[in-house]
């Protein structure tokens, strides 16, 4: 609640939920809200701030997953929006029982996406086969408020990009060195462009800024050197096999955990999916994300540690540079 109100008060424009079955921050059986009753709980504490809500297609019908985010649209008036998670770390989807591979998680998902609007369009019962989900006559009342919730998918494999240009409204994707993100947006919007959709961005990061370089990567080390070894044994046994292309890229070795200048990936030693962070002082960092939003990146998800901390000191230091700048190349 604390955080969410945090962010509400210093003009974020939205939260992102996310959803996993084991804590992926600190060790593996610590406290870990679930994704759902979360965001419910949250809308009603709050009046502005819209909700990124994330999804694993095939552990939940549709049927009823369709209801549960209709409720939370109406609930949130309008503020509710989903980032369908159709991949996962090594062992996530066997915690609880389902065994399957990348391609089948893409088709369920487009399924999974497909049934979905076709449940919103209007209070009546409706039919969908597909492979995997059938629907006989089900309904969802109401139906999400307005068009109903903007669709977001991360990835960075070819079956990612297939599911994001046809169905996707923005692809979400974490922070890479520029050419690696501006490659793989271009071969994203291939895709879009091919099913005539308009392409959308979003990109991912951790931000670890101060008053000076120095204290910035001071903060940086300092960060890490809290880590727990068990933590740090857990991640590595996550990551190792995967098949996640965009978890291989966040994970990877550098010296120092340099990956550029601006960039360092040592939170992808503690945690699960994106490990790496923009370090530098406010006018570093402000400039590192006007360089992205410059290849095309229309969204930015922000995190750093703590959370209600670091939403101060961003939306104080580094925001107000940014929205300068990009007023001035409007």
């Amino acid at each position: 609640k604390q955080v969410v109100q945090t962010a509400e008060d210093n003009g974020y424009h939205g939260l992102l939920i996310p959803t996993r079955f084991a804590n992926g921050l600190f060790e593996e059986t610590a406290p870990l809200a679930e994704t759902w009753t979360t965001a419910t709980a949250l809308a009603a504490v709050t009046s502005r701030i819209r909700f990124l809500v994330a999804v694993r297609p095939g552990f939940i019908s549709p049927g009823m997953w369709g209801q549960m985010m209709a409720a939370l649209s109406n609930i949130s008036d309008g503020r509710a929006d989903v980032n369908i998670v159709p991949g996962g770390i090594q062992g996530d989807f066997e915690r609880l029982g389902v065994h399957s591979d990348h391609a089948q998680r893409y088709a369920l998902a487009t399924e999974f996406i497909e049934a979905s609007k076709l449940l919103w369009k209007a209070p009546e019962p409706v039919d969908y086969n597909g492979e995997v989900i059938k629907l006989e006559g089900a309904m969802v009342s109401p139906t999400p408020v307005g068009d109903g919730p903007r669709w977001y998918l991360g990835g960075a494999s070819d079956n990612a990009l297939d599911l994001a240009g046809q169905q996707a409204d923005s692809l979400l994707m974490w922070i890479q060195p520029l050419d690696a993100i501006a490659g793989l947006m271009e071969r994203a919007r291939a895709r879009f462009h091919a099913a005539n959709r308009p392409a959308e961005f979003g990109l991912r990061t951790h931000v670890i800024v101060r008053d000076t370089e120095e204290e910035a990567w001071d903060a940086a080390e300092d960060l890490l050197s809290q880590a727990q070894v068990v933590v740090e044994q857990q991640r590595q046994a996550s990551f190792t096999g995967t098949a996640m292309v965009g978890q291989q890229a966040q994970s990877r070795s550098y010296e120092e955990h340099r990956v550029g200048d601006r960039l360092w990936n040592g939170i992808s030693t503690v945690r699960v999916n994106c490990g790496t962070a923009i370090v530098g002082n406010p006018q570093q960092v402000a400039d590192e994300l006007m360089a992205y939003w410059r290849l095309g990146i229309d969204e930015f998800i922000l995190s750093g540690y703590p959370h209600v901390e670091e939403a101060e000191r961003v939306a104080k230091i580094v925001l107000p540079l940014v929205k300068e700048a990009a007023a001035g190349e409007r």
